[in-house]
């Protein structure tokens, strides 16, 4: 096996790490991790095969059963969570760089999130020790003895992230699932690795428990035989409805737990007595995170029709103030998409939405003088219809679809009127008007005036954005299971 690795801040990528020590691949296979915005390859790492995935699993069920893990304290396990927080903090340059190259986010912006939500969900998790009931009293129905509800981990996860916001998303599936006393096999997707590869290199120096945490790099075919070993009792899963239905759907045979966070279409509901020329700014400038590239973009804006083109107009002018280019140049505001696929794909929805009716606004295609990475320009669409392709199906690239309503009813209709039910925002001066609107709206989070998508509370969806919530006391009860006691008097070691 040939592995790439010179000037990549990670120290194993030949191999696996799985059972607290670094193991050999079960074949030769390597992925080839390319940079976005130079469409080299960045550095290789080692393809899991199904008997890899097998001893990662394995490892974790064992850690289960008979390692210290589980039976340790909350308040210790916490220890762990803020050790590794600690490490994040540390190694956060290292982690930077990779996502920069991995998936087109420009670095500062990355440097921003690393020190601040990802640090700090591994630092609220560990407070939670102190606060969460991990056990309660309950009075037996009978009146009789004593009863209470013990919260106990739900056993061996699977935890398996996409390639957009990887760090993020392994702190909202890693760290409640180790304060819950879980163990963790996870699972990096093939085109951004390094965050998980750096989480195992953490996993090593804060000397977390044998089997606690499993990682490797594998691609779907073989991934999907961690969602059906019955050793596994959990799924954790970012990504795809698509892929989120299969999930479910092998989940159901054996009724294992899982949770989803899926796609998305989020409506941005423009109301009447909106400053339009700030939302046009707010919008255009949210849009330009990661490229897009994030299920709780609002990229479907809906303003009363009188307004449509005051919208259309404020979203094209921000749009071609924005600089693209070098995510480490930091003049740039927005860098390329993360792979060759995902611009074929944004490529493709453009042209479907001018084929449908649509009006090409702004952007559209490549940016001048920039030939190698896959950059496309931040678009606006203008005059669409709710039930075209474009306004229904997730693009997951720079592309804001601007929808005319007729009045506040429509747009709420609008919003509604979506597959999706993962983010909104309802942009008016007046709280209770937008309190009014927001209860009205299917979706996860509501938010004002700007996208206030906030793992902090708790992220998730309704319809088909997913199953359940991750971050906040939500985000940590998945990761258990309640169990009823009930005694003729109270245990001397039973708290409450």
């Amino acid at each position: 096996m040939t592995v790439q690795t010179a000037g990549v801040p990670l120290e194993r990528v030949a191999e696996f790490y799985i059972g607290g020590r670094w193991v050999a691949p079960s074949s030769t296979d390597v992925i080839d991790v390319v940079d976005s915005g130079t469409e080299e390859v960045y550095f290789s790492v080692a393809e899991a095969r199904e008997a890899d995935v097998s001893a990662a699993v394995g490892a974790a069920r064992t850690a289960f059963d008979d390692g210290p893990w589980p039976r340790m304290t909350p308040g210790r396990r916490a220890e762990y969570l803020r050790a590794i927080g600690a490490a994040i903090a540390e190694r956060a340059e290292d982690v930077a760089q990779l996502w920069t190259r991995e998936s087109g986010i420009v670095v500062g912006a990355a440097r921003a999130v690393l020190t601040s939500e990802v640090t700090g969900a591994y630092a609220y998790y560990a407070d939670l020790a102190d606060t969460f009931a991990f056990e309660e009293p309950a009075t037996p129905s009978g009146g009789a003895g004593f009863g209470a509800i013990v919260r106990e981990p739900v056993g061996v996860v699977g935890a398996i992230v996409p390639w957009n916001v990887p760090m993020s998303l392994i702190a909202f599936k890693l760290a409640p699932a180790l304060l819950a006393g879980c163990t963790v096999v996870l699972k990096a997707s093939p085109e951004a690795p390094g965050a998980a590869l750096v989480m195992a290199e953490i996993a090593e120096q804060v000397g977390l428990p044998a089997g606690v945490l499993n990682v490797l790099t594998a691609d779907r075919e073989v991934s999907e035989r961690l969602v059906r070993d019955p050793r596994v009792d959990k799924i954790t899963f970012t990504g795809s409805t698509a892929a989120g239905k299969a999930i479910a759907g092998i989940m159901a045979e054996r009724i294992g737990r899982y949770t989803l966070e899926l796609g998305g279409k989020s409506a941005a509901v423009v109301l009447d007595d909106a400053d339009v020329a700030d939302a046009a700014r707010v919008l255009a400038g949210a849009e330009c995170f990661l490229t897009g590239q994030i299920c709780g973009s609002l990229t479907r804006i809906i303003v009363p029709r009188h307004r449509h083109d005051e919208m259309v107009e404020g979203l094209a002018a921000a749009f071609s103030q924005v600089k693209v280019g070098d995510p480490f140049d930091p003049s740039v505001q927005m860098g390329p998409l993360a792979t060759a696929r995902q611009r074929a794909r944004v490529e493709g929805y453009i042209g479907i939405g001018i084929s449908e009716g649509a009006t090409l606004a702004s952007g559209g295609g490549r940016p001048p003088g920039l030939n190698r990475g896959w950059y496309v320009e931040p678009t606006v669409l203008a005059n669409v219809d709710n039930s075209w392709r474009i306004a229904q199906e997730e693009i997951f690239g720079p592309v804001l679809t601007v929808i005319p309503a007729r009045d506040e009813q429509d747009a709420v209709r609008i919003a509604n009127d979506s597959p999706y039910g993962l983010n909104a925002s309802v942009f008016t001066p007046d709280l209770d008007r937008a309190l009014a609107v927001g209860r009205r709206l299917r979706s996860g989070t509501v938010g004002h005036n700007d996208n206030r998508a906030d793992f902090g509370i708790g992220f998730g969806g309704f319809k088909q954005s997913g199953v359940g919530r991750e971050g906040g006391v939500a985000g940590l009860l998945p990761y258990l299971e309640n169990k009823t006691m009930v005694f003729e008097a109270r245990p001397a070691g039973l708290g409450g």
